[in-house]
């Protein structure tokens, strides 16, 4: 039979058991410093003024005030609620616009990690945000939560539109002023060019006369000449 050389076991599964606890608490460091790390980068947007205002008064105490008011209406909840939800359309269209123009920015070398962190975390924040819109949606209305994105992006779109004719109107308006500064300096430049012929025409007549005369008074002098 043959013997066991058990310490020629045991080294190598010492090594191993070292090993893999070695990478498992590196990994988990580092997990922890990358989650320290992008805990203190700078947020990708602002902050969400709409959902404060929804949450405020979500949770306004009916007995705050001076006049005792009631509970804030439901009706004025949907309203916010909506308002939270059209923001957040606008936010979900530029993290859809700059994902792709991020990834290629990275790949080059172009940005650093650390925009590219803050844009993941943002990309998270907003999953979760759609998620609890959702939820209070429907917490208000039954089934709302289903159709209250479409409504949202119905109302983002005509206030996008509305923007876009507002700023096409007043370049129309600075447009119109410039052609009418425009034309008036072809107008003036023109009656420039109508009188310069004029005053041209005159002094040519008033040489011509001259040069008439002058050949007229040649030719009487040589035919006196010829008749003596």
């Amino acid at each position: 039979m043959f013997s066991v050389n058990w310490w020629g076991l045991i080294l190598p599964f010492a090594y191993l058991v070292v090993l893999v606890g070695s990478f498992i608490t590196f990994s988990s460091m580092y997990r922890k410093r990358i989650a320290a790390k992008s805990a203190n980068l700078a947020p990708w947007f602002p902050p969400h003024l709409q959902r404060n205002v929804y949450l405020s008064l979500l949770h306004l105490d009916p007995s705050e005030g001076k006049e005792k008011s009631p509970a804030v209406p439901e009706s004025v909840l949907r309203a916010a609620l909506l308002r939270r939800a059209v923001e957040d359309i606008r936010r979900i269209i530029e993290i859809r616009s700059a994902k792709q123009a991020c990834s290629t920015l990275l790949q080059r070398g172009s940005i650093g990690d650390d925009l590219w962190q803050r844009f993941l975390r943002a990309e998270k924040e907003m999953e979760e945000e759609l998620r609890d819109v959702v939820m209070e949606a429907n917490a208000l209305v039954p089934d709302w939560g289903q159709t209250i994105f479409q409504s949202a992006n119905e109302i983002a779109a005509g206030t996008a539109f509305k923007t876009r004719l507002d700023e096409i109107q007043a370049q129309a308006k600075s447009e119109k002023e410039w052609w009418e500064k425009r034309r008036a300096s072809i107008r003036s430049d023109f009656m420039k060019e109508l009188d310069a012929p004029a005053s041209s025409v005159g002094k040519t007549s008033d040489d011509d006369a001259v040069l008439v005369e002058s050949a007229s008074s040649t030719a009487s002098i040589r035919k006196n000449k010829g008749k003596k």
